[in-house]
């Protein structure tokens, strides 16, 4: 007996792309699972004999990230979004940027998610600048602040002459041959700005969130410092971090694996903190925002592109 001739479009039907970009999603997490699984078990050996009641704080922290991350989002555009949905995706989206270098992930996810909101893709790309400009100003004040409240603390290493001009005609250069592209970006970076700004609640809601984003991340590197009890002031930790963080951005890799890892051992290191107690205290941070959520991250990611949030 032959198939009739539609019997490809109806398995294609019964079996949905979405279906299949699911199982790759689901293969992701248990290779990342089972590859780096020794990394988590001795973290978790290194964090058993920590404080609970402070454990329990970072991770309560870590949770409030995301939602804080989700308020920063629906204030960079002005068109409502689902809240929900939003919180969900933020959740994935930190999953997702445990695969691609440079916050490619998380940017990838909130793109599609935006734009199957409604917002054309050049209003969502420029919503996303929106918002990773708002967290790079207000980390920067509040490394400023800190740096104020430490004085001393925050010693910037010596560059050669040399890395300086060869950076400053790299960056000439760059300018000079994207001249144009950049400034229409900039022009629609800032032309979206203007808009969120005219609506109060969407700008509390972008630099609000953005700002407890950036506390609560240096605040769950506190609460496992705490845990650990690290000799040193939470102040301190939290420039730490915040130094640390931006740092790392300067050598992309996905979830600032090996890069914000080894910038913040260092970066508490150098403030006084033993090394034993540095390296568990990065490895907590790691855990409870990198390791721990990521199957859950990356099954949420799967459950969203299946019901076409994505």
């Amino acid at each position: 007996m032959t198939l009739p001739t539609d019997a490809p479009a109806a398995v294609r039907r019964r079996v949905p792309w979405e279906a299949g970009i699911s199982l790759v999603v689901l293969g992701c997490a248990a290779v990342f699972g089972l590859r780096h699984w020794p990394v988590i078990e001795t973290g978790a050996d290194r964090l058993a004999v920590a404080d609970r009641g402070w454990l329990l704080t970072a991770a309560a922290a870590t949770v409030a990230t995301w939602v804080c991350s989700a308020l920063a989002q629906q204030g960079a555009v002005a068109q409502p979004l689902p809240a929900g949905r939003l919180t969900a995706v933020q959740f994935a989206a930190s999953a997702a940027n445990h695969v691609l270098p440079a916050g490619l992930g998380a940017g990838a996810v909130n793109l599609r998610f935006l734009t199957r909101c409604g917002l054309p893709v050049a209003r969502s790309a420029t919503a996303l600048a929106v918002k990773a400009t708002a967290g790079t100003v207000v980390r920067a004040a509040l490394i400023g602040v800190l740096a104020l409240v430490c004085p001393g603390v925050l010693r910037l290493p010596h560059v050669p002459p040399l890395v300086w001009a060869v950076a400053a005609v790299v960056a000439v250069g760059a300018v000079l041959l994207l001249a144009g592209p950049l400034r229409r970006a900039v022009r629609a970076v800032l032309a979206d700005v203007r808009a969120v700004h005219e609506l109060p609640a969407r700008a509390g809601a972008l630099w609000g969130g953005s700002l407890a984003f950036a506390c609560l991340h240096a605040g769950v590197v506190i609460a496992v410092a705490q845990s650990l009890s690290l000799p040193l002031p939470p102040a301190q930790v939290a420039l730490a971090y915040l130094a640390a963080s931006s740092a790392a951005v300067l050598l992309p890799t996905p979830g600032g694996l090996g890069s914000l890892d080894a910038a913040l051992a260092v970066a508490l290191t150098l403030s006084g903190v033993p090394a034993t107690a540095a390296a568990s205290t990065v490895l907590g941070y790691r855990l409870l925002t990198g390791w721990l959520p990521l199957i859950p991250g990356l099954l949420t990611l799967g459950l969203l592109i299946r019901r076409k949030v994505l």
